[in-house]
């Protein structure tokens, strides 16, 4: 699953751990979930559209 949350981050000018704390969760969720080795828990993703005022799906991009 590709995701825009590197893009939107730079963007709020925030590093992993800024953006990590702010979420409360830590830097190495943040890099897994960036780098697509980690699928975000529902509550994570919402937290993430909340925290950029969007949406899950203009976050994350499902591909089959």
């Amino acid at each position: 699953m590709e995701n825009t949350i590197k893009v939107l981050r730079a963007v709020k000018g925030l590093t992993q751990e800024q953006l990590a704390d702010d979420l409360g969760v830590t830097r190495q969720t943040i890099h897994a979930v960036e780098s697509g080795k980690y699928n975000p828990s529902i509550d994570l993703a919402f937290k993430l559209a909340r925290y950029f005022d969007t949406s899950i799906e203009a976050i994350f991009h499902y591909e089959a």
